[in-house]
C-alpha cells in the first residue's frame, strides 16, 4: 500500500516564525516606511491568520491606510500588499539561504526513513512557494527535496484551517485520506488536516504550545533525534508509542489504526 508523509512548513520543517518571518515582516515595513512593527506577542496573535499576505492585509484599517498614505481603493491597497509581500518573501528566502533557520530535529531523519520505505513525500503550506522550497531544501537537502510534491501559497482558494490544501495534496498524490499522515505544529493546521480526513501528528513550538490539539493522533514537543534529549509526549490518542524520538514505526502505527489493521 502506498503511503504519504505530508509536512507543513513553518514551525514544522524549521523554526521559521520567530527567527525568519517576523524579522522579514518588520524589515519590509521599515523599507516601505509603514507605521508598524510587530513584537513577538503581536505576531503570535497574527499567526491565527493563515497566509502572509492576509496577515499584512489585516493592517488595512481606515486609520492605518490614512497614516501610511495608501490608496483609498481596494485594488490599490491589494497592489500595495502584494508589493510588500514580494519584498518580504525575498528577505525571508535570503535568510533561509544563508542558513539562519536550522531545520527542526527529526525532519531529515524521518524523510529519509519514509523515502526508503517507499512513502510519497509532500509539503502543504499557506506560505509563498519560493519560501517553502527554500526551507525544504535547507531542511532535507536539495536532492531529497526534488522527491517532494510541493503545494504552497495561493494554490487553493481557502487557507488553513480550511481543508483545501490537504484535499489538493491527496488529489495530487492520488491517495485516500487514510493513506497519509500529516505533521503540523498549529491548531489551524491540525483542523485543516482533520477536516480533510487525514491523521495528524503535532510537533509544537513556542508559539503554538498552548493551543488546543484535540483530534491529533499524538502531540510531541519535537520529533527528536537519537543523540539528543528525549522528546516529551504531550498527548497521545493513538496506538503509537513514541520513545526518545518519533520513528516511522510510530507513523505507521497511526496509519494502521486508520486502516483498521
Amino acid at each position: 500500500m502506498v503511503k504519504a508523509l505530508i509536512f507543513d512548513c513553518d514551525g514544522v520543517l524549521a523554526d521559521t516564525e520567530r527567527y525568519g518571518h517576523l524579522p522579514a515582516f518588520n524589515q519590509t515595513f521599515a523599507e516601505f516606511g509603514l507605521p508598524v512593527r510587530w513584537d513577538e506577542q503581536e505576531y503570535g496573535r497574527k499567526l491565527a491568520i493563515g497566509g502572509g499576505k492576509e496577515r499584512m492585509a489585516s493592517l488595512l484599517t481606515p486609520q492605518f491606510v490614512a497614516a501610511a498614505g495608501l490608496p483609498p481603493d481596494p485594488a490599490g491597497q491589494a497592489e500595495a500588499v502584494a508589493a510588500w509581500h514580494r519584498r518580504k518573501t525575498e528577505l525571508y528566502t535570503a535568510m533561509v539561504a544563508a542558513g539562519d533557520l536550522p531545520a527542526r530535529p527529526g525532519i531529515a531523519r524521518l524523510t529519509e526513513q519514509a523515502h526508503a520505505a517507499g512513502w510519497l513525500l509532500a509539503v502543504a503550506s499557506t506560505s509563498a512557494e519560493p519560501s517553502v522550497r527554500a526551507v525544504l531544501e535547507h531542511a532535507v537537502g536539495p536532492d531529497r527535496a526534488r522527491d517532494f510534491t510541493v503545494l504552497a501559497g495561493d494554490i487553493v482558494p481557502r487557507k488553513k484551517p480550511a481543508p483545501d490544501i490537504y484535499l489538493l495534496a491527496l488529489d495530487r498524490l492520488g491517495l485516500a485520506p487514510h493513506d497519509a499522515v500529516v505533521v503540523e505544529d498549529s491548531h489551524n493546521g491540525l483542523a485543516a488536516a482533520v477536516a480533510a480526513g487525514i491523521a495528524c501528528v503535532v510537533t509544537v513550538n513556542d508559539y503554538t504550545a498552548d493551543e488546543d490539539f484535540t483530534g491529533a493522533a499524538f502531540v510531541v514537543d519535537s520529533l527528536g533525534e537519537p543523540d539528543a534529549a528525549p522528546v516529551t509526549v504531550l498527548a497521545n490518542d493513538s496506538p503509537a508509542a513514541p520513545g526518545a524520538y518519533v520513528t516511522l514505526a510510530d507513523l505507521e502505527a497511526v496509519l494502521a489504526e486508520r486502516d483498521g489493521r
